[in-house]
């Protein structure tokens, strides 16, 4: 793929878009040569819309039809000159056509420490209530490359926070996302620029 000065991530997303909004800001702070050019959402309702319009970064909702077709989704990409993708709460698989051609350049972040508590239904309050029933001591997140098999791609970066018997659901939940918050953006920006690099 033809790469420019510039890098251009595209951001995937289903739902709040909490940590999305925190990539977009952080990328719009300041000149990293690295700029969010546009976010997909699957879901024409999704909070995350909202965000990426008061950022001023374009997005688009594409059905799953459409996600599934190269003939949409990669004409898309193409247009924003999009040169890596993050996934940020976005429920669906990533196909293979878009897994070849950005490979190693997608990057996914999990609310656990994989290998614990990934695969396929493995999302939001589902992996933190697994967490408090397996009664762990730790947790964490995980932002690793994707592949075709779900939460499978090498590990890229792994932070951990402890789990008390005290913390409810929510108290996991929280200590995960401010994980999420300090690291993701982070850990983006470095592994496009090594990539690039």
């Amino acid at each position: 793929m033809q790469l420019t000065s510039k890098q251009h991530i595209a951001i995937f997303a289903s739902g709040n878009g909490t940590n999305a909004e925190r990539i977009m800001q952080y990328f719009a702070n300041a000149d990293k040569g690295i700029d969010v050019a546009l976010v997909v959402c699957n879901k024409p309702d999704a909070p995350v819309l909202e965000r990426a319009k008061r950022m001023n970064v374009e997005a688009i909702v594409v059905s799953r039809d459409d996600f599934k077709n190269p003939d949409v989704l990669l004409p898309l990409l193409e247009q924003h000159a999009v040169t890596h993708i993050v996934l940020s709460g976005f429920l669906l698989m990533v196909p293979s056509f878009l897994i070849n051609r950005y490979a190693q350049r997608i990057y996914n972040i999990h609310p656990s420490l994989l290998p614990k508590f990934g695969g396929k239904g493995m999302y939001g309050n589902h992996v933190f209530e697994a967490v408090k029933a397996a009664g762990e001591t730790v947790t964490g997140i995980t932002i690793h490359h994707v592949t075709e098999a779900c939460d499978q791609g090498a590990i890229i970066f792994q932070a951990t926070t402890s789990v008390l018997p005290s913390d409810s659901v929510e108290d996991i939940a929280q200590k995960t996302h401010a994980l999420e918050y300090r690291y993701f953006s982070e850990v983006i920006e470095r592994e496009v620029n090594k990539d690039v690099g």
